[in-house]
């Protein structure tokens, strides 16, 4: 009838929301057919949203499918699941490996992506001792424009992987009122990205020890890298155990300048009194590194290991400034 012929004529226009459940009272299924249901070039939010339930797939959002806001139906964080369990190290089908970036349960290549209401989740069990290299993604973007709300990030090593298309290029997210859990390098990559207002939780690794490293920012030079700001950082793990971060140099780049800065956070006695640590021969007083005015038993006053910001330096440092006149909406 005239609805087919009307349809027909605005083939790049999807539906403002498409439905996914488990019990197909909805449009789709799975996360990743209402994605593949939106057409490329895609030019306005289109809301995929998704009824509670535990979802076990992976997930690509490609980079010529901009504008899509993931969210779950009710107000928590954990009634929506995306679950997967690829590592680093696991057999693809087609032979290699699936690498860091690719063990993504749920990965991001566009701009202007939006999740809210639901949970990242990657469960590889990292006592199987058949595969040695055990990063694990839940949630990897590498798009401008980032919103993550009232979100959850859950795994153990590489959980939360904030990138950029290229080294060039800007990758702004903002992340508000998240609960981001891991334990090694479990925030990490080269995007723009704020902190805000979110639980981040060390846990123990698999055979039971207290270790880890926050942030692993791989910021290109003259880009901003990490601001965790009005957070808390706590854990299930043994007292001064764990750094809030060290510089990634990706692929052994001297040109590259990672950059975290914390501040106004609580921070719990799992943070070690000298909270920034070299790696892979790159020292973190050569990078940027610094905090401010975060309290609670694992902040500490400023020395030499443990550069704070003046308060003249400190208005350089908001959230603002990493936004760069961009305005989340919801």
């Amino acid at each position: 009838g005239d609805g087919g012929r009307a349809h027909a004529a605005t083939p790049t226009a999807a539906a403002a929301t498409l439905v996914v459940a488990k019990d197909g009272s909805g449009n789709y299924t799975t996360v990743q057919a209402a994605v593949d249901a939106v057409p490329a070039n895609n030019p306005s939010t289109v809301t995929i949203s998704i009824k509670p339930g535990t979802y076990r797939e992976t997930v690509k959002v490609p980079a010529d499918k901009p504008h899509i806001r993931l969210a779950g139906t009710t107000s928590g964080k954990n009634d929506v699941t995306i679950v997967y369990n690829n590592a680093s190290g696991t057999p693809k089908p087609g032979g290699g490996t699936y690498g860091t970036s690719g063990s993504a349960t749920v990965a991001v290549e566009a701009d202007d992506f939006q999740a809210r209401n639901l949970q990242f989740v990657n469960d590889f069990n990292e006592a199987d001792s058949g595969i040695t290299d055990k990063q694990a993604v839940a949630l990897r973007t590498a798009g401008d424009r980032i919103v993550l709300d009232n979100i959850g990030a859950v795994g153990d090593q590489d959980t939360l992987l904030l990138d950029s298309a290229g080294k060039d290029k800007v990758g702004r997210v903002y992340i508000n009122n998240a609960w981001i859990q891991g334990n090694v390098d479990f925030i990490f990559g080269r995007a723009s990205a704020v902190i805000d207002k979110s639980a981040i939780r060390l846990v123990k690794r698999y055979d039971g020890s207290s270790g880890g490293y926050v942030a692993a920012p791989s910021t290109a030079a003259g880009k901003k890298g990490f601001l965790f700001i009005n957070s808390n950082i706590t854990g299930d793990v043994s007292s001064r155990s764990c750094y809030l971060g060290r510089p990634w140099h990706a692929g052994g780049d001297a040109s590259l300048d990672p950059q975290a800065i914390v501040r106004n956070t609580d921070l719990s006695a799992a943070i070690k009194t000298t909270p920034w640590t070299d790696m892979s021969g790159f020292s973190w007083r050569d990078d940027r590194f610094a905090e401010y005015k975060n309290t609670g038993a694992g902040s500490g006053a400023a020395s030499t290991d443990r550069p704070q910001l003046t308060d003249a330096q400190a208005t350089d440092y908001e959230i603002a400034d990493w936004l760069g006149g961009w305005q989340p909406s919801s």
